[in-house]
């Protein structure tokens, strides 16, 4: 999909709420859904079509910890980092996944775009810790190396359907 596609597509979004300024929080939220992350472009072409300043969309689009500025991967983990999850050892299993996608400084995407790699304070499976989620799907008690052995088969399947 070509970006000249996706602005098209988020005006569609925006004009569908009326470009109505009230609606800022929601028409983020779809564009996020529909690209998984909100680009420059769009927040530009939201604060235009709404006739509000790019600064104000930029700081709701920052505010919030759900949105995201950076384009994330096919595959989203997140691994709990809860009281529990962290007692049974979830630590290294975010360290195991950071060293196997290669992912340094701030980095949260592999380079070929395919897994990102983010924590989240609670997932509230408790009792699963320690516990993590590949696109909401949970997976329970695991370990750096069962953590690595998923990421690997989900990549194996991605090279197998390309083929």
């Amino acid at each position: 999909m070509s970006s000249k596609d996706v602005l098209r597509r988020v005006e569609e979004i925006v004009d569908s709420y009326g470009c109505r300024r009230e609606n800022l929080i929601a028409i983020m939220q779809d564009i996020q859904n529909e690209y998984k992350y909100l680009s420059t472009e769009a927040l530009e072409l939201i604060a235009d079509k709404l006739d509000i300043g790019v600064a104000k969309v930029y700081s709701v689009a920052t505010f919030y910890e759900n949105f995201s500025l950076e384009a994330k991967g096919k595959y989203i983990i997140k691994v709990c980092c809860g009281t529990a999850c962290h007692v049974r050892k979830s630590q290294p299993i975010y360290d195991g996944l950071r060293e196997y996608l290669k992912l340094s400084g701030k980095q949260k995407t592999s380079s070929d775009g395919l897994f990102t790699l983010e924590t989240v304070a609670c997932l509230g499976a408790c009792g699963l810790s320690p516990v993590m989620t590949v696109n909401d799907e949970v997976y329970p008690k695991m370990t750096p190396e069962s953590a690595v052995e998923l990421l690997e088969s989900l990549r194996k399947k991605e090279e197998t359907s390309h083929a």
